[in-house]
């Protein structure tokens, strides 16, 4: 059973989408932001269970208030190709406070070179906004490209995460 809930935030409303697991928690599926590219949309059968979302809303309201610095929540993992899997498990691993490369992401994949414009794409396609943190991926010029959800916001997390001042 696929159930979803809103959850407000200083970047917006998030649409927090899951499966019902054991226990009256949710297994989360995607988190996206209001306007995000590619952002997963209410279908009809879905069911509105913000209580099964209480930990992930929880959780999501320590990061912004600057106590939590790792999500420790159940997640889907069935979701994307195996290429993106793995691009998705080493954003997983990007300390809080830090940035990576595009480039360095690449080769951490095994994908360096012209695989950097795929590992892009792999980011892009991220359903997992905040949780996977994909905000903390810059240029190699230390620039800030592409997030999904706008520069604007990638901005905002890696300011509450103390990266921009």
């Amino acid at each position: 059973m696929t159930v979803y809930a809103y959850v407000d935030g200083p970047l917006g409303e998030m649409l927090l989408v899951g499966r019902l697991a054991g226990g009256g928690r949710a297994v989360l599926r995607s988190l996206s932001l209001p306007g995000q590219k590619g952002a997963v949309a209410v279908e009809e059968g879905w069911t509105l269970a913000p209580e099964v979302f209480g930990e992930v809303a929880g959780q999501l309201g320590e990061y912004f208030a600057g106590r939590r610095d790792r999500f420790e929540l159940p997640v889907a993992s069935d979701a994307g190709t195996e290429f993106q899997r793995r691009v998705w498990r080493v954003l997983e691993e990007i300390p809080y406070g830090t940035t990576v490369s595009y480039g360095e992401i690449a080769r951490r994949v095994g994908s360096a070179g012209a695989g950097v414009r795929a590992v892009g794409t792999a980011i892009g396609r991220n359903p997992l906004l905040l949780v996977r943190p994909c905000h903390r991926v810059i240029g190699a010029d230390g620039s800030l490209r592409g997030y999904a959800a706008g520069l604007e916001r990638k901005e905002r997390l890696l300011a509450i995460e103390g990266v921009l001042v």
